[in-house]
């Protein structure tokens, strides 16, 4: 797939950026997301439905984000590292068009700040 320009950066980030439509294919995924998933199909995901590819919880959880539109974040901790993932909605002229998932890799210790 051959990103729009505007959205090549997201290639060179590290973080992982997955996008699907209202019914749960994926539409979009980053070089980091490829890599992360890479077991699940890394590239080969697009065009697929992301419902299938989770277990529960999870697949309920994306199910619900895709019915009922609004953000969710939570922290996971696997193979010793720990995460954000944060799952919002998206849309596209004000019509909404489906949710994007932005996973985080965190430091051990991490400054918190009250401003």
């Amino acid at each position: 797939m051959t990103l729009p320009s505007e959205l090549q950066w997201l290639d060179g980030v590290a973080v992982s950026v997955v996008a699907c439509d209202t019914a749960g294919v994926c539409t979009y995924i980053n070089e980091r997301a490829c890599q992360m998933f890479a077991k699940d199909g890394g590239r080969a995901l697009l065009g697929r439905s992301l419902i299938d590819c989770h277990p529960e919880p999870a697949r309920s959880r994306l199910l619900d984000l895709l019915r009922t539109p609004r953000a969710n974040s939570y922290t996971v901790e696997k193979a010793g590292k720990k995460k954000l993932i944060h799952q919002t909605p998206f849309s596209r002229e004000g019509v909404f068009a489906g949710v994007v998932e932005i996973a985080i890799e965190l430091p051990e210790q991490m400054p918190h700040f009250v401003r």
